[in-house]
């Protein structure tokens, strides 16, 4: 006993863990209940803390339009938000559970919360007629039964449809046969009937449930004593069965039902009818033929509304009065995959930022098929490659959750198919698109379209005359005019924050150009013509009267540039120099001198 012990609580505690990992928690709550009425405090049975449920984005997540149940983010409380109507949810499932589910961010977890509704006692049994009328020969033996249509109850369990009564009477009682998958209902003779004595017995049958206070429906019967007719009709069985499959063509024979009467001419012949109206679902779903009592499909038949059907046939002969009789015919519906998947998708963020962490949530898919059996098993996926993924959460519910590294400078928004399939033979599918948008993170520099941007500020042009220097021995200089270029189609303001940089970076070079330059060696009288000198750091000087150019290059390097500074005052023409690298110089050109010129020294 002591290791039975031992294992009994080593099993309760593996199934308390297996609930937890699960993360699902089960409440219950009555029907009807008022809006505002407290189901649990789920905050602490998922043990999250109440100041944690804000920055967790804790929310309540519904499949459904209505949002039946909503979280006090103050105090964690679950309580319910929308009336709960236990008969709309299941009808007449014995356990009604309605499933949702609880979201928390930071990290991603997905909670299934089951909540029991419980029934009340809100519904009356009712019959679907509120009166009928039956002809009974007065010649029918003690004993004999006859059908009568049974009520209805929305409500289960305890307060569902209990007992029925009858009025009291000398000639009348009620037997009650429960069975599947309906209780049958029947009318016993106790005493022979006399019309001379009553033509006509009124009786009222009480449906009862087994509600607190109890609920009741009633039904108004008028019994008809018919004289005459001693045979009434009798059919080959009490009970057929037949099985169709659903979406059989309007018009389709399923049987024929065959009954026999012992009387002669008129009072053997006879007249099939359904008795009796017992499921409002399958009412109007066949019809039989009078003459010959075959019964044929009147309307569509659906597995999934009716997947079993109970009938009653009447046949009765003409004979004056009248005599008849009943049997049960049972449908059985065999399913077709006729019911493709349905795609139910939840977004849980208006967009996604770009810097989005794999295995976040972006939407809920909920699939589902109301076919049964394989028909009903249902694969979903995702079409194309996408940096998002699928995670199933349990039994056809899916998490939507990113799975690769988003960019929204490449892609800003994805358009995502999710598909189902069931197994069906030949299976059917359907999808739904669900757009993405990404939203911006600063990630990235500013960047211009080009490392170098090279703009062209229009100035006057000048022109330099170089003449003979006293020295030689440099090398040769070239000139290189400057292209005069027109206004690019720059944007003013890069226009002038091109035409500032330029200003201080000439302004700097001046500077750099002073201090490294030095004066020409020698003079030459205010008489003399413009002289260009050399000097031991490469630089060459210009010089005429009380003017001077400066020109300066670099005496280590193959290519150099040149750059020529005028004086204020316009010099006289004069003569271009070329000086060669073997001391010796070349008359080349006259050419007015009147600005800047920025050549290149080869």
């Amino acid at each position: 006993m002591e290791i039975y012990g031992w294992v009994r609580m080593w099993f309760l505690l593996c199934a308390c863990l297996w609930e937890t990992s699960l993360g699902q928690v089960v409440y219950s709550v009555s029907e009807e209940v008022d809006k505002g009425t407290v189901v649990g405090n789920i905050a602490k049975d998922l043990k999250i803390g109440v100041h944690e449920l804000h920055s967790r984005m804790f929310q309540i997540v519904s499949g459904s339009n209505k949002k039946y149940f909503e979280v006090n983010m103050k105090t964690g409380a679950l309580f319910v938000n929308e009336r709960v109507d236990r008969e709309e949810f299941c009808e007449q499932s014995q356990r009604c559970v309605v499933n949702v589910e609880a979201l928390a961010q930071n990290p991603h977890n997905l909670y299934r919360i089951e909540i029991n509704v419980l029934d009340v006692n809100d519904n009356a049994p009712r019959f679907l007629d509120s009166a009928i009328s039956m002809n009974i020969t007065e010649d029918a033996s003690p004993g004999e039964r006859f059908h009568l249509p049974v009520a209805e109850d929305a409500d289960v369990g305890s307060n569902s449809l209990k007992d029925y009564r009858l009025s009291t009477n000398e000639y009348f009682s009620i037997d009650v046969q429960s069975g599947e998958p309906t209780v049958s209902l029947e009318l016993v003779l106790q005493k022979a009937l006399d019309r001379e004595k009553q033509s006509a017995i009124s009786l009222v049958l009480t449906a009862l449930d087994g509600g607190k206070p109890q609920k009741t429906g009633t039904l108004h019967i008028t019994i008809h004593v018919i004289d005459v007719n001693d045979n009434k009709p009798v059919f080959n069985k009490p009970l057929y069965k037949v099985k169709i499959r659903e979406n059989v063509a309007i018009g389709t024979k399923i049987m024929s039902l065959t009954a026999t009467d012992l009387d002669e001419g008129t009072n053997g012949e006879l007249v099939y009818s359904f008795f009796g109206r017992a499921n409002a679902k399958t009412d109007g779903l066949f019809s039989v033929i009078p003459e010959t009592g075959d019964v044929v499909v009147k309307n569509q038949i659906d597995y999934e509304e009716t997947p079993a059907i109970e009938l009653r046939v009447q046949a009765r002969d003409k004979g004056s009065p009248p005599k008849s009789t009943q049997c049960k015919v049972l449908v059985e519906v065999l399913d077709e995959n006729d019911n493709a998947p349905e795609i139910i998708v939840t977004p849980l963020l208006d967009s996604v930022k770009e810097d989005t962490k794999p295995g976040t949530a972006v939407a809920l898919v909920t699939v589902s098929d109301r076919d049964g059996g394989k028909n009903g098993v249902v694969h979903c996926s995702i079409k194309g490659f996408f940096p998002f993924k699928l995670d199933s959460s349990y039994s056809n519910h899916f998490s939507l959750v990113v799975d690769g590294p988003l960019d929204r400078e490449s892609i800003s928004e994805y358009s995502i198919t999710i598909s189902a399939t069931d197994e069906g033979a030949p299976p059917l599918s359907s999808s739904s698109v669900l757009t993405v948008y990404i939203s911006d993170v600063n990630d990235n520099a500013p960047q211009f379209s080009a490392p170098v941007i090279d703009a062209y500020v229009p100035t006057v042009t000048v022109e330099v005359v170089v003449v003979e220097s006293l020295d030689s021995g440099q090398p040769s200089l070239r000139q290189v005019p400057m292209k005069e270029e027109g206004f690019s189609d720059l944007n003013l303001y890069l226009l002038i924050a091109i035409v500032s940089v330029s200003v201080i970076f000439l302004l700097s070079l001046i500077s750099l150009i002073a201090v490294k330059c030095c004066g020409s060696e020698g003079g030459l009288s205010r008489c003399s013509g413009p002289v260009v000198t050399t000097h031991p750091d490469g630089s060459w000087s210009y010089s005429k009267a009380t003017q001077q150019y400066d020109v300066c290059f670099s005496s280590d390097t193959l290519k150099s540039d040149v750059v020529v500074f005028p004086s204020p005052f316009p010099p006289a023409d004069a003569e271009l120099i070329s000086i060669n690298g073997g001391d010796t110089f070349t008359r080349t050109q006259t050419l007015p001198s009147s600005g800047k010129v920025r050549g290149f020294m080869n």
